[in-house]
Parts: C-alpha cells; sequence; structure tokens
C-alpha cells in the first residue's frame, strides 16, 4: 500500500517521535501471511477440517441432533500434556460418534481479572518463563496443527485479542467469546466476521439482555477498523450463546443452568429474529463455583431439564467441560503432567465416565 496523505503522516510522525509514544516496539511489524505459512495444514488436513466444520454447521444449524462437547483444559500449557489428553479424546469419539461430536478446548490465551497470573501459551511457552509474543505465535500454530495431524480431531480456542484472530482462524473449528470480552465492540464486531460457530458467554454479572444484544450484534454484518482497514463483516449465523453462570454485587454465584434459566433463554431466542437458536451450557465457573465435580451433576441434570420441553431438547445441544489428565488444578510451578494450573478439571477417569453417560442419555 502506498503511503501518502494520513498513512504517510502516522508512519513519519511514529519514526521521528517514537520517544513520545507510550508504547514501544519489541517486534517489527508482523507479517500476516508469513505467519500463517508456519504449521500450514497439508491438501489432506483441510479436507479434514472443511468435514469436521461441516458436521459441527449442521449440529449448530439443527440439522443433526448430536450433543456438542466443548471439552479440555482450562490452558493449554504443556503441549506434550494436550497431545496425551486429545489423543484419548480421539479414541473415545469413535466410541460414541452417533451420539456426540467433540471439539478440544485448545485454549492458548487466558484472561486474567487484574492483568496477573498465566496468560496462556501465546504469552508464555514456558508456564514460569518470560513473555515472547513471537514465538508464542509459532508454538500455539504448532500445537493446533499438531492436533489436527497427529489425532484428526479439529480445535476450539478463545479470542482474547480480536486482532489476533488472524494467527489462528485457519487452523480452529470453534472460537469462544469470554464473559469479560462479550460487551466489548471490538470483540461483538470481530465475532461477526468469523466463519465458524462463535460461542457468546454470558457476561460476569450474568446478565441475559447483555448477552442477547451481543449475540444479535455478532449476527449481523458490521463496519469497523480491523487490522488497520476499514472492513464489512459477513454476519455469523453460526454464533450462540454459552451459559456460564454469573455473580451478583456481594460476590455470590449465580449459576444459570437450571431449567427456569433455561426457559428464560430459549424465550428470549423465540422473542428476537435469531438465527440457528443453539445453547452450551458451560458446566464449570460460576455454574459449578469452580467446584469441578460438580460438572457432572450439571451435565446430567441439564439433561434431565431437555426431556421437558421441546425446545429445550432441541436448542440445548451443547456443554463446555473443563478436563485433564488429573483431577483439580495445581500452582504453575508445579510438575503434575495433565493437571490444570488454572481452574480446577475433571480427570481422565471421571471424563470418560461422564461422555460415555451423556451418549446413553440422549
Amino acid at each position: 500500500m502506498k503511503r501518502t496523505g494520513l498513512f504517510y503522516c502516522l508512519n513519519i510522525r511514529k519514526k521521528k517521535g517514537s520517544h513520545h509514544m507510550s508504547f514501544k516496539a519489541l517486534s517489527d511489524p508482523i507479517d500476516f501471511e508469513q505467519v500463517k505459512s508456519l504449521s500450514k495444514l497439508t491438501p489432506e488436513q483441510k479436507q479434514l477440517k472443511a468435514i469436521r466444520d461441516q458436521e459441527l454447521k449442521e449440529i449448530i444449524e439443527g440439522k443433526s441432533e448430536k450433543i456438542l462437547l466443548l471439552i479440555g483444559p482450562c490452558s493449554a500449557h504443556n503441549e506434550e500434556a494436550v497431545m496425551e489428553y486429545v489423543t484419548r479424546l480421539a479414541k473415545l469419539q469413535e466410541k460414541v460418534q452417533d451420539k456426540i461430536f467433540m471439539v478440544p478446548r485448545v485454549y492458548t490465551n487466558k484472561p486474567r481479572t487484574n492483568g496477573d497470573g498465566y496468560k496462556g501459551l501465546l504469552h508464555q511457552q514456558n508456564p514460569e518463563g518470560k513473555s515472547n509474543l513471537i514465538k508464542g505465535i509459532a508454538a500455539v500454530r504448532s500445537l493446533h496443527n499438531r492436533v489436527i495431524s497427529e489425532t484428526g480431531l479439529t480445535t476450539a480456542d478463545e479470542m482474547l485479542y480480536p486482532e489476533n484472530l488472524e494467527f489462528v482462524q485457519d487452523l480452529v473449528s470453534y472460537i469462544a467469546v469470554g464473559a469479560r470480552s462479550v460487551e466489548d465492540q471490538q470483540h461483538r464486531f470481530v465475532a461477526s466476521g468469523i466463519d465458524q460457530p462463535t460461542g457468546m458467554k454470558n457476561p460476569t454479572s450474568g446478565n441475559l439482555n447483555v448477552l442477547f444484544n451481543s449475540l444479535y450484534a455478532a449476527q449481523q454484518k458490521q463496519e469497523f477498523i480491523f487490522n488497520g482497514l476499514e472492513v464489512e463483516s459477513s454476519s455469523n449465523p453460526l454464533a450462540h450463546v454459552v451459559l456460564r453462570g454469573g455473580l451478583n454485587e456481594y460476590g455470590e454465584n449465580n449459576p444459570n443452568y437450571h431449567y427456569e434459566d433455561l426457559l428464560k433463554v430459549v424465550n428470549l431466542y423465540k422473542a428476537g429474529n435469531y438465527n440457528n437458536p443453539f445453547i452450551v451450557i458451560d458446566t464449570n465457573h460460576d455454574n459449578s463455583g469452580k467446584q469441578y465435580k460438580e460438572q457432572i451433576r450439571i451435565v446430567k441434570e441439564t439433561l434431565i431439564n431437555r426431556s421437558w420441553n421441546t425446545d429445550m431438547k432441541k436448542w440445548v445441544r451443547g456443554f463446555m467441560i473443563e478436563s485433564f489428565l488429573e483431577s483439580g488444578r495445581q500452582e504453575a510451578d508445579g510438575k503434575v503432567f495433565g493437571q490444570s494450573i488454572t481452574d480446577p478439571c475433571l480427570g481422565w477417569d471421571e471424563t470418560e465416565e461422564l461422555v460415555n453417560y451423556i451418549a446413553e442419555h440422549v
């Protein structure tokens, strides 16, 4: 692009007056095309991903009645542990493929309420190491690629930073917008241009009107500035709601997976003009109060609730489950292979039992 007018002014000012800026450049400008050449999918992997993406689309559209499980560790902090987990998941997926479609959570950047703590593989390739985001981009692409090439499953990641979407969009099958991001206009608008199913979580307050405003924004075409360009998004008819519970003004948990809560969400879908009504229950976070074993009970209760209402049965067909090789959590310096260093997760045995239970009861 020829740098003229405003672009030229900004460029010159940046070069001459960089000491006045409040951001210090730590790298050269990132070349998106070069990034996409890292861990690129082979034609065979692209084909496999296209088949999985189509099946996932049909689940969201209601053409398939399968249950969607977005399942895996809270954060993908150790590549080998993630690969061991996903390899086991792929074998389990084969067993339950008539009833369940599993997308492993490979969450590579984590929201931190006060900005401290482990921020995910994108920032830190070693949980106790220094931040290196350029190396992080390569590590993130490599991990998503390994899951596809070594297990045949495709992945879900969280869009914490909208401008980073292009770093992973060709490799993932599902994108989540978190509770702290869902009220942000840039997240909503970028979600409106995503090809993949995009789960919009309710905000930490649990406010359903905010959630449905965000869903509406994601399902429309939007015009905005994205990565230095004026763009118009396509709209995202596969955007849908994810219920993760909330906190009231006293900091107490307000779960939103009970029958009455689901009925409210069903009615809000009916009252508006939304594409492809679909409801995912996040079984951890403020629904479980981070009591990770509660996830089992929450899934079982939801399966019963679905049977009492035809719209619920049709639309409540997704669960987000935090699960890893070992149950619970440890600190970032912990040495337990396959145990979470962020939120506590179900262990493998409990996970396998729960997935088989779902397959038998839907």
